[in-house]
């Protein structure tokens, strides 16, 4: 057992390494996400339809974390900040320009979807009497990825390189 004054060294000692390893002014106490001027950027009506479905595991059937999100902009070659979450989806999809980035989005979404629902069929199986509500969640799951595949569908890529204003006749 350890006396009150090892705990106290113990103590003070890691202290010290968690100051000691800070070494910039930006270790403080509140590190909440203040946000940048990205993130006050519009988006697109769909970014916003994908943020509220996807975040909201009693409408997704699945919870999303900022490792899962960043891990899905790893995998298709996106640099993302770990934010909010809400924030993390909107810069993920904001600047969308492409049909194949949206469907390589939705296709690293699903993996991670598709793992969970994996997940709940095994509980399922395990747990019997609960069975109902993994079901319920695999609905939400599935429903999800098809919300993706009608999103990409009705995606009209921009051409970054036609101007808006000008129409055909004028060029």
């Amino acid at each position: 057992m350890m006396n009150k004054n090892g705990l106290d060294e113990l103590k003070a000692e890691f202290d010290k390494f968690v100051h000691d390893s800070c070494a910039t002014d930006d270790c403080n106490k509140d590190d909440r996400d203040t946000g940048d001027k990205a993130d006050e950027e519009p988006v697109p009506a769909f970014v916003e339809q994908i943020a509220q479905v996807l975040l909201a595991p009693s409408r997704s059937g699945v919870y999303l974390s900022r490792l899962d999100i960043k891990r899905v902009a790893e995998a298709i070659d996106e640099s993302l900040a770990i934010k909010e979450r809400n924030k993390m989806v909107k810069a993920l999809f904001r600047h969308t320009t492409t049909k194949k980035y949206l469907e390589d989005a939705f296709a690293e979404i699903n993996l991670h979807i598709n793992g969970r629902i994996l997940i709940y069929e095994e509980l399922a199986e395990s747990f019997p009497a609960s069975k109902e509500i993994f079901e319920s969640h695999i609905n939400k799951c599935k429903k999800t990825s098809k919300m993706f595949t009608q999103i990409a569908e009705d995606f009209e890529e921009i051409d970054p390189t036609i101007e808006p204003l000008i129409t055909s006749e004028e060029a």
